[in-house]
C-alpha cells in the first residue's frame, strides 16, 4: 500500500477507506490507528502491522471527515465518542475515537454485511428457542470481542426469517442493519434517532412492540425499565458485560443500591429468561468457535433467585446435563433443559476434536475440573456424576 499524499480531507479519508478494505480483505475483525504508531489489524485474535504510521494532522482529518456532524460537539467536550461509520465498497464498522496523551486514537471493529447463519456461527439450537420466547429478558453476556453482538444479531435474523414479529431495537450505534423479511423492524440510534435512552425505551414501549433489542445494558436504569417492560409481556433481548452466565443475576444487582436489590432480585427471578454468555475459542484448524454457558430460567434456577442462593446457580446448569458415551466418545449430553457449563461446553469441543486440550484448558472456566474430566473422573459443582 502507497503512502497517503499530502491532500486535503477527502484524500485522507480516502486512504483510510483503502486501509479499512485492506483489512477486511485480510479477514480482519478490527482495525487499530493511532497517532505515531503502525496501524494494525486484529485477525484471529492475533495483531498485524502495516507499514503506515500516522500523524496527528492525518488523524485529525480523517477523523473530521468520518464522524458524523451531531457527534461532532460531543467529541469535542469529551474527547471521545461512539459511532456506526460506513465506509463505501467496504462495510459498517463500529467506531470508538478517544485520545491517549494526548494524540488521537481510533479503533473499529467491522461488521459483516449479512447476519451469519446459526449453523456458520456453531450456535446450539436452544438459542432459537430462547429467541423465540414470548416474553421475558434474555440476555448474552460476554467480554469485549466475544461475539456476543453477532449472536444476538443472529437470534433476532432467526425471528426475522421466521416470524411476524414487529422488532424495536435501541442501540449505540447500531451495527448490524437488518433487512425486513417476516419481521417488521426499526433500528433506533441513541444520539441520532433518539437523545436519551429511556426516553426512546418509554416511546418503545408504545409502539406496540413483541420484542425490544437493548444494544446492551449499562445500568440500574436499563435494567429497571427492561424489567418494565418484560412485566408488561414484552421480550427484552439485549447484551451486558459478564465472564459466567452464572455469576450474571449477581451482577446486574450490583448495578442496584443495597436496600433495592432483594425486590430487584425478586423481580428478575420472574422477567428473566435466559443468560447465554459466550467466549471464543481458536479451533484446530486455524478458525474460531463459539463456547458457550446458558442458563434457563427453570424452576430450579427461579428458586435458587428467590431464594437469594445465587452459589448454587452452576451446580443446576451442570446437574442438567449427565455424561453419556457416544461413538466410542464420551460427552455431557443435555437432558431437555438446555442449559450447560462453559466447562461442560469446552469438554464436549475437545472429545469432538473442534479445540486442542491447551486451548480447552485456556478457556475452561475451571481447569482442575475439565483435567479431572480427561482421566474419567466426572463430576459437576454439586458432586461425581459418573
Amino acid at each position: 500500500m502507497s503512502q497517503p499524499t499530502t491532500e486535503p480531507a477527502n484524500e485522507d479519508v480516502a486512504y483510510f477507506n483503502q486501509i479499512l478494505k485492506a483489512g477486511v480483505d485480510a479477514g480482519c475483525s478490527d482495525v487499530h490507528i493511532k497517532v505515531g504508531t503502525p496501524a494494525s489489524y486484529r485477525i484471529s485474535r492475533a495483531f498485524h502491522s502495516i507499514d503506515f504510521v500516522p500523524t496527528q494532522v492525518w488523524m485529525q482529518s480523517v477523523i473530521d471527515g468520518i464522524c458524523p456532524k451531531h457527534m461532532k460537539a460531543g467529541l469535542e467536550a469529551d474527547r471521545e465518542t461512539d459511532f456506526s461509520y460506513s465506509a463505501p465498497g467496504v462495510g459498517r464498522f463500529r467506531t470508538n475515537v478517544f485520545q491517549a496523551l494526548g494524540r488521537w486514537c481510533i479503533v473499529m471493529r467491522y461488521i459483516k454485511a449479512t447476519v451469519p447463519s446459526f449453523e456458520k456461527l456453531g450456535l446450539p439450537e436452544i438459542l432459537k428457542t430462547v429467541a423465540e420466547s414470548p416474553r421475558g429478558i434474555v440476555l448474552m453476556a460476554g467480554t469485549t470481542g466475544s461475539g456476543k453482538s453477532t449472536t444476538l444479531a443472529a437470534m433476532l435474523e432467526h425471528l426475522n426469517n421466521n416470524f411476524r414479529k414487529h422488532i424495536v431495537t435501541l442501540e449505540d450505534p447500531i451495527e448490524f442493519v437488518f433487512e425486513e423479511n417476516q419481521c417488521l423492524i426499526e433500528q433506533r440510534e441513541l444520539n441520532l434517532d433518539t437523545m436519551s435512552f429511556h426516553r426512546a425505551m418509554k416511546s418503545a414501549l408504545r409502539e406496540d412492540p413483541d420484542v425490544i433489542m437493548v444494544g446492551e445494558m449499562r445500568d440500574a436504569i436499563s435494567f429497571q425499565t427492561s424489567i418494565s417492560a418484560a412485566d408488561t409481556g414484552h421480550t427484552v433481548i439485549s447484551t451486558m458485560h459478564t465472564t459466567s452466565a452464572n455469576s450474571s443475576v449477581g451482577r446486574i444487582l450490583e448495578y442496584f443500591k443495597q436496600d433495592e436489590r432483594d425486590t430487584i432480585r425478586r423481580q428478575l427471578a420472574g422477567t428473566l429468561r435466559s443468560v447465554c454468555c459466550q467466549r471464543m475459542v481458536p479451533t484446530a484448524d486455524g478458525g474460531m468457535r463459539p463456547a458457550l454457558e446458558i442458563m434457563i430460567n427453570t424452576i430450579s434456577i427461579r428458586k435458587a433467585i428467590e431464594e437469594n442462593q445465587l452459589g448454587k446457580l452452576l451446580a443446576i446448569i451442570e446437574g442438567s446435563r449427565k455424561i453419556v458415551e457416544t461413538d466410542g466418545i464420551s460427552l455431557w449430553e443435555d437432558q431437555g433443559e438446555g442449559m450447560m457449563s462453559f466447562n461442560q461446553c469446552i469438554y464436549n469441543l475437545l472429545q469432538q476434536g473442534i479445540i486442542t486440550e491447551e486451548r480447552a484448558m485456556e478457556k475452561a472456566s475451571n481447569p482442575q475440573q475439565l483435567k479431572m474430566w480427561l482421566e474419567g473422573i466426572f463430576t459437576s459443582s454439586g458432586g461425581i456424576t459418573g
